[in-house]
């Protein structure tokens, strides 16, 4: 499994390098630039992240490398309408093409049925794809440490910061929180997933929550499943949950969500 996942995420940097070479030639950065300049609205991804309760961020994901398509009657308008109303607080869109089978296209539809700030998920590792990210009206993006230089992740920050896009930087170890920090990280994601070996495990929040500073606003992602899990994650410290695959296998994704959230309130109820 490790040496699978090895090779998986491999290939997906490769393809998403080569992939960028083949976009900056069709529409070249000062035209990115240009269509990036003239947006001048944002919603605010850290303000809806913010508050007393955790919040949810619903993410639209038609595939993945590690379990094929999740779901075949991918509608990103439907789906983002239904997260809006089950309570979710910002939504997150898979993009990357070959693995994920996503699109720019799939975010600018989720974006424009509903009002709630959009968080573009994919593999960035270049400035190419901030600019890219702003024009197609993204209000945040991911950037995972694992992936990134030093060098690299605090330019691009930077970059996210001038051009007033949000910044979710993922990490799953000390050392990467330690990075991310460093970096100028301001919104702090726990990957629950090891990228190594594709192992899910929630003690990786659990262990990794004291360690980030109060400054910083605090989301787990990944293997989130129950009520009790976000009561726990509440519980901790936590500011947020990122949660996709549970709702995308599901027939309703949008009450898939509800009947979370429902079981969380029933179950903080019963212990008031």
């Amino acid at each position: 499994m490790a040496e699978l996942a090895k090779t998986v995420l491999e290939d997906i940097v490769v393809t998403r390098r080569r992939r960028l070479v083949e976009t900056r030639a069709r529409r070249p950065l000062a035209c990115v630039q240009e269509a990036a300049g003239a947006r001048t609205e944002r919603r605010d991804f850290a303000a809806a992240l913010s508050g007393g309760t955790l919040r949810v961020i619903a993410e639209l994901k038609k595939a993945s490398p590690t379990r094929g398509v999740l779901c075949r009657d991918y509608r990103p308008r439907e789906i983002a309408r239904g997260y809006e109303a089950a309570g979710a607080s910002a939504l997150s869109v898979l993009t990357e093409e070959d693995f994920f089978m996503g699109s720019l296209e799939h975010l600018r539809e989720a974006r424009d049925a509903t009002p709630l700030p959009v968080l573009r998920k994919d593999f960035v590792l270049d400035a190419y794809q901030i600019f890219e990210s702003v024009a197609a009206g993204a209000d945040a993006v991911l950037l995972i440490v694992a992936m990134l230089s030093d060098g690299d992740l605090r330019d691009l920050l930077g970059l996210c910061e001038r051009t007033r896009l949000a910044a979710l930087v993922e990490i799953h170890t000390e050392d990467e929180l330690d990075r991310a920090l460093a970096a100028g990280a301001r919104i702090i994601g726990v990957n629950n997933r090891n990228l190594k070996t594709m192992e899910v495990n929630l003690e990786t929040s659990w262990r990794l929550r004291p360690k980030i500073p109060s400054t910083c606003l605090a989301v787990s992602e990944s293997g989130i499943k129950t009520a009790e899990d976000l009561r726990g994650l509440a519980e901790a410290g936590f500011h947020a949950v990122l949660i996709g695959e549970r709702f995308m296998a599901a027939p309703d994704p949008g009450r898939e969500l509800a009947g979370l959230l429902d079981g969380a309130k029933a179950r903080a109820d019963s212990r008031s």
